[in-house]
C-alpha cells in the first residue's frame, strides 16, 4: 500500500518524464522532419529546401520536390503516427485489453477492405468519399469483433477479443486479396495494401485534417475519464463516470483516427501496440500524460521508418508497412508473453 508521499513522489516523476519525453521527442522529431525532406532518391541541401518554402519556383525541379512532394508526405507520416498510437491507448484503456490495437484487432483490415472495394467498384469515387468507406469498413469490422467475442464463453475476455480480431482480420484479408486479384488494377490495390504514403498529396492532407483533429482533441478531452476506467467499472461509476458513454466515446474515436490512418497510407500494424506500452513504462498510468506522450512517439516512429524506407535501397523505397510490422511482430510476441507467461 503506497502512503500518500509515495504517491505524491510518483507523480512527480512520471510528471518530469513526461516533460523530458516530449520536450526530447520534438527535437527528434524535428531533426527526423528536416533529414525526411532533405534525403531520398534526390538528396537536397539546405538552401534547396528553405527556398522551396519561402521563394517558390514551380519550374524547379527541387523545389517541387521538397513543397509538394516530401513535404505532405512528411505530415501525412505524422498524422498516421498520431492517429496509429493514440487510437491504440485509447482502445487498450476502452478495452482493459493491453494486447488491442487498431492493426492486430482487425479494424484496419475492415478499412482496408472497404476502400479495397471502393477502388475495385468505385473507381472514380472522391477522396472523401474514401473517407467515409473507410470508417464504415472499420465500423463493420469492430462490430465483428464484438460479436465474435461475445459468442465465446470460456477464457479471458482479452484472449477472447484478440483472437476475434485476429480471425476477422484474417478474413477480410483474405477476402480482400481476392478482389484485388480480380480487379483490373493489380498494382495500384497491391501497394496501397502495402501500406505506403509515396502518392501521398496536398489534397490528401487537407480532407483527413479536420478529422484527424477531431479525433485527437476528442481522444484527448477524454483523457481523465479514461485514466478513472483503469480502475474498474465499479469504481468508475462510484466516482461519477458514464462507462458506457465513455466506451462509446472512444470507439468512435479508434474508428475515426484508425480509418484516417488507413485513408492515407493503407493498412500500418502494431503502433498502437509497441508505443503505448512504451509509454506506459515512462510515465505511468495516467492517460492525461500517456495520450500526448504516444501523439510524439508515434509521430517519431512512422517519420522514421518511412525515411529508412525511403533511403536503405534508394531510389527505390520499402513499403513503411511491411517495416513497421517487421519491428511490431517480435514486440507482440514479447508483450504476449509478458502478459501471459506462456502461450499453452
Amino acid at each position: 500500500m503506497q502512503t500518500v508521499e509515495q504517491t505524491a513522489r510518483r507523480r512527480k516523476s512520471n510528471a518530469e518524464k513526461f516533460l523530458v519525453l516530449m520536450l526530447g521527442g520534438g527535437v527528434i522529431l524535428a531533426a527526423l522532419s528536416f533529414l525526411f525532406l532533405r534525403f531520398g532518391a534526390e538528396s537536397l541541401s539546405l538552401s534547396d529546401i528553405l527556398s522551396a518554402f519561402f521563394a517558390f519556383d514551380e519550374g524547379e525541379f527541387k523545389h517541387v520536390i521538397a513543397r509538394d512532394i516530401r513535404l505532405p508526405r512528411l505530415l501525412a507520416d505524422i498524422i498516421v503516427g498520431v492517429s496509429l498510437a493514440v487510437a491504440g491507448a485509447v482502445m487498450q484503456g476502452n478495452t482493459k485489453n493491453p494486447m488491442a490495437d487498431s492493426g492486430i484487432m482487425g479494424i484496419s483490415a475492415g478499412s482496408v477492405f472497404a476502400i479495397v472495394l471502393m477502388m475495385a467498384f468505385l473507381p472514380d469515387a472522391s477522396r472523401l468519399e474514401r473517407i467515409g468507406y473507410s470508417c464504415l469498413g472499420a465500423l463493420a469490422a469492430t462490430l465483428l469483433i464484438y460479436g465474435v467475442a461475445l459468442l465465446g464463453h470460456t477464457g479471458r475476455s482479452a484472449d477472447r477479443m484478440v483472437l476475434s480480431g485476429m480471425a476477422i482480420s484474417t478474413l477480410f484479408s483474405s477476402v480482400s486479396s481476392a478482389v484485388i486479384l480480380k480487379s483490373g488494377n493489380v498494382n495500384a490495390m497491391m501497394k496501397y495494401t502495402a501500406g505506403s504514403s509515396a502518392n501521398t498529396i496536398w489534397l490528401d492532407v487537407g480532407l483527413s485534417a479536420p478529422f484527424f483533429a477531431a479525433g485527437l482533441i476528442a481522444a484527448l478531452v477524454m483523457a481523465r475519464s479514461l485514466t478513472i476506467m483503469g480502475l474498474g467499472d465499479e469504481v468508475s461509476r462510484e466516482l461519477g463516470a458514464n462507462t458506457r458513454l465513455i466506451r462509446l466515446v472512444g470507439t468512435i474515436v479508434v474508428l475515426v483516427l484508425s480509418a484516417i490512418a488507413v485513408i492515407i497510407i493503407g493498412p500500418v500494424g502494431y503502433v498502437g501496440l509497441m508505443v503505448p506500452h512504451i509509454v506506459r513504462h515512462i510515465v505511468g498510468t495516467d492517460y492525461r500524460l500517456i495520450l500526448p506522450s504516444c501523439a510524439v512517439l508515434g509521430a517519431v516512429l512512422v517519420v522514421l521508418v518511412d525515411l529508412l524506407a525511403r533511403v536503405i535501397i534508394a531510389p527505390l523505397e520499402f513499403p513503411v508497412g511491411i517495416l513497421i510490422t517487421m519491428i511490431g511482430v517480435p514486440f507482440f510476441i514479447f508483450v504476449s508473453r509478458r502478459q501471459r507467461g506462456t502461450f499453452s
